[in-house]
């Protein structure tokens, strides 16, 4: 606990329980400019998941995997690499220095700075505004939030009732980016994110027999149905086995130890497959979704039902509760499952608690922004694989879905110059899924090396409802990715004008 806390302090304006991204930034905009004062509760590291667990791990031990395979695609390069791989230990170690150590001392300096108090402990609802905090030694601290309380608790990884599979103490996402020893075989069950990051960053660390397993027939399967497809070309380019449409059917491990966190936690692992297949592993990842941090936080005493997502509206205020005093941001309310999305809410929840407390109206200026809902249909997302997937908005499924009349236009994307430069044997494709009635984008989808900065330009396209017409006057540079844009508006129109649909796409 910072020195600076009166341990006998009882009321904060604001009351935050779980201090991952978005708790941090949920208390600094209630804050900033409102006079409140507000307190963080955590119970493990302030930063939460994706700065220790999650999202700053994996992309360390992303990037020096995906800089050694672009320079064994490029000429000139590949000659001086040769077969060389990368320092397995000098990786971890920058690894380790992104997480500061599983340190979180400079986070909650930052939080004392910006005016947070931090307690540590795990803050649990007790009735109306009222927080009991067990602390570290067992002890308990009851605190009153006298405007609001933000639960931030976020989610923790989903292990499914396998027969074996728990008993085998399988790592999860926090063990998978918290490795310390290499396994030579591993065996990964699931196929979204997070599982096909770490099969792509378990290969370039040296693993030598990797196999997925995914229950559904493609990979990724949120994305355009292309976008898993290239990337489970990726994988098995790179050795991975990748099993599709099959499930797990039991898992046995003779000899479990009870090592800690990226430590190898037993013996061999045989997992069983559904179509009767055996595959034999030194560790298994489990990568099968996420469940909410909502059964131990005392939502019954407050009327709301424990266990499943915590339902909010636009204002991210939990619905059944009386008052307006109770929000969720981030994972926990099931919105949005990703660090950035869970920021976004934490800026409008942060901005409403602090006009509420000034009796400011809420349907205007800054806090206008939640009605644009988009943590539903414009959420941006990039899965570092290689190739790598981007996308953001709707799919062309989903659209149609949702009523949506959609066009659809794609564009390979090794055929630009911007790419070609890139590397040797470039493999990437785009596609946008337009509605007709506004000539708008509502969904976008990038696969190939170097993408991820292609999403930020489609969010904007997409949430400011900018028109066809005038994305023909945002000239993209080159040699880039970005001249994707105008090939797939060139190839849009020639598509319009082949079946005679009626648009306004040609340029003013």
């Amino acid at each position: 606990m910072p020195a600076s806390i009166d341990p006998d302090r009882t009321e904060w304006d604001v009351v935050v329980i779980g201090g991952g991204p978005p708790g941090e930034v949920a208390a600094q905009y209630a804050t900033q400019d409102s006079g409140l004062e507000a307190v963080i509760v955590e119970a493990e590291l302030v930063g939460g998941e994706c700065s220790y667990w999650a999202c700053m791990p994996s992309k360390g031990l992303l990037r020096p995997v995906e800089v050694l395979d672009l320079g064994r695609h490029l000429a000139g390069v590949k000659e001086a690499i040769g077969d060389r791989t990368v320092d397995v230990d000098a990786v971890l170690a920058r690894r380790d220095s992104i997480v500061n150590h599983l340190d979180d001392s400079s986070q909650v300096q930052w939080c004392m700075t910006t005016g947070i108090d931090v307690i540590r402990g795990h803050g649990r609802l007790d009735g109306e505004r009222r927080v009991v905090v067990t602390k570290p030694d067992g002890g308990t601290r009851t605190i009153t939030a006298r405007q609001a309380v933000v639960l931030g608790t976020g989610t923790s990884a989903s292990v499914p009732d396998i027969p074996g599979l728990r008993a085998a103490r399988p790592w999860i996402s926090r063990d998978v980016t918290n490795l310390h020893t290499v396994p030579r075989r591993v065996v990964i069950v699931g196929g979204g994110p997070v599982a096909c990051e770490a099969a792509t960053w378990l290969l370039g660390l040296g693993v030598v027999e990797l196999t997925l397993v995914q229950d559904v027939p493609y990979l990724l399967a949120k994305n355009e149905p292309f976008a898993g497809a290239m990337v489970a070309d990726g994988l098995r380019a790179c050795g991975a086995r990748v099993e599709l449409g099959t499930t797990v059917r039991s898992v046995s491990r003779a000899e479990v130890n009870a090592a800690g966190c990226g430590e190898i936690h037993g013996g061999e692992v045989v997992v069983t497959l559904a179509k009767g297949a055996t595959v034999v592993a030194d560790e298994i990842v489990v990568a099968a979704g996420r469940r909410p941090r909502s059964d131990d936080i005392g939502l019954a005493s407050v009327g709301v039902e424990a266990g499943g997502f915590v339902t909010v509206d636009d204002h991210l205020t939990v619905t059944g509760v009386r008052g307006g005093w109770l929000y969720a941001v981030g994972d926990v309310n099931g919105r949005a499952l990703l660090t950035h999305m869970g920021k976004y809410q934490a800026r409008i929840a942060g901005a409403v608690i602090a006009a509420r407390a000034q009796g400011k109206p809420l349907d205007g200026g800054t806090f206008s922004r939640h009605l644009d809902h988009a943590d539903h249909d414009q959420v941006p997302q990039v899965t570092f694989t290689e190739p790598a997937v981007g996308s953001v908005g709707l799919t062309e499924r989903d659209a149609r879905d949702a009523g949506i009349d959609v066009e659809a236009v794609e564009y390979d994307l090794a055929a630009l110059g911007g790419t070609r430069v890139l590397r040797d044997d470039y493999v990437g494709r785009a596609k946008l899924v337009i509605d007709p009635s506004t000539d708008t984008v509502v969904g976008a989808t990038f696969v190939g090396t170097e993408i991820s900065d292609l999403v930020h330009g489609a969010t904007i396209a997409i949430v400011t409802k900018t028109p066809l017409a005038a994305l023909w006057h945002a000239v993209p540079s080159y040699p880039t990715p970005s001249e994707i844009w105008l090939r797939l508006l060139e190839t849009l129109a020639k598509q319009r004008s082949d079946t005679e649909i009626p648009g306004r796409l040609e340029p003013t």
